[in-house]
């Protein structure tokens, strides 16, 4: 029996779903019950019937799973996978902007820590950030941990948004020299890049969307060939879409070290023996699920 019959027969024994996020490896995508991003599979994790969620992705993926769901077991295959993201804010520096504004809103990117989460107000993904922050009644934003994904909102809004100082290594990376050279290439090819990136960099964009956002401009487009600007794991879903069109990413590589951490044998083994369980203590998770319950109900 190979490993992929294997988990097929664990998860019919423990009532158990894969969840994975578009930057994992191809072949975990292609085991997974659903592949995603952060907030469709935070969708996901509150409504499966499932007893056990293997969550295939880095740290607060499976903690926002447990806040959501505290009956069910959440696994990781890989419980060093994490987002150095996620922990680039402080809550002293929260605690601190709530004393400096008045009428003040602490916006939390879902790619954060759960103790983050307890000081905020409300979280958000790429997919939504824009809409919830209009959505809000204050004038004054800070908008944890991520400057990036921040200051393309602020650019879309009329709100008073206070950046932190966070960022995500790898689209961090990308350069707007990196984008000329690939556009030089490949002329006339649509550019299409995550809002984690720097804004110098977001300027050489045709389209600025989320990774499920990316996907669907892809599918609604008639183009044959296309720039992607964000992890090179949303290649996999990409093509099996959309087998006839081309794709081309920058150089170097977009590449998540921490998401190619998960490997089929490790979701085996994870499910198998029940390894690398979420736990979080129930005062940290009832603070994190009130603005977790915030995004799901205003980005409805």
């Amino acid at each position: 029996m190979n490993i992929k019959d294997k988990i097929e027969n664990l998860k019919k024994e423990k009532n158990a779903v894969i969840l994975a996020h578009y930057y994992v490896e191809p072949e975990v995508q292609a085991i997974a019950d659903y592949v995603g991003d952060s907030f469709y599979l935070a969708k996901i994790a509150k409504n499966t019937p499932a007893d056990v969620l293997v969550f295939c992705g880095v740290e607060f993926m499976g903690e926002s799973a447990k806040i959501l769901n505290p009956d069910k077991t959440v696994l990781m295959p890989d419980a060093t996978a994490d987002c150095p993201m996620a922990h680039m804010a402080t809550v002293e520096k929260v605690l601190e902007m709530k004393e400096k504004y008045d009428d003040l809103a602490v916006v939390c990117y879902i790619n954060s820590s759960a103790k983050l989460k307890t000081v905020s107000d409300v979280c958000v993904t790429s997919a939504n950030a824009l809409k919830i922050v209009n959505a809000l009644p204050n004038k004054n934003i800070f908008f944890i941990p991520d400057k990036n994904l921040g200051s393309y909102v602020k650019k879309n809004s009329d709100k008073n948004i206070i950046l932190n100082d966070g960022f995500c290594p790898i689209h961090e990376n990308i350069s707007k020299e990196d984008i000329i050279a690939i556009k030089n290439a490949h002329k006339g090819v649509k550019v299409l890049m995550h809002p984690e990136c720097p804004e110098e960099t977001l300027k050489e964009a045709d389209y600025i969307g989320s990774t499920s956002g990316i996907i669907n401009f892809v599918n609604d487009c008639e183009d044959d060939e296309f720039i992607i600007v964000t992890e090179m794991g949303v290649l996999y879903e990409l093509k099996e879409q959309n087998k006839d069109k081309t794709f081309y990413f920058p150089e170097p590589l977009p590449i998540c070290a921490d998401m190619k951490k998960i490997t089929l044998e490790k979701v085996y083994n994870c499910l198998k023996d029940n390894l690398n369980e979420v736990e979080i203590n129930e005062k940290t998770r009832k603070e994190a699920l009130i603005p977790l319950d915030k995004m799901l109900e205003l980005a409805k």
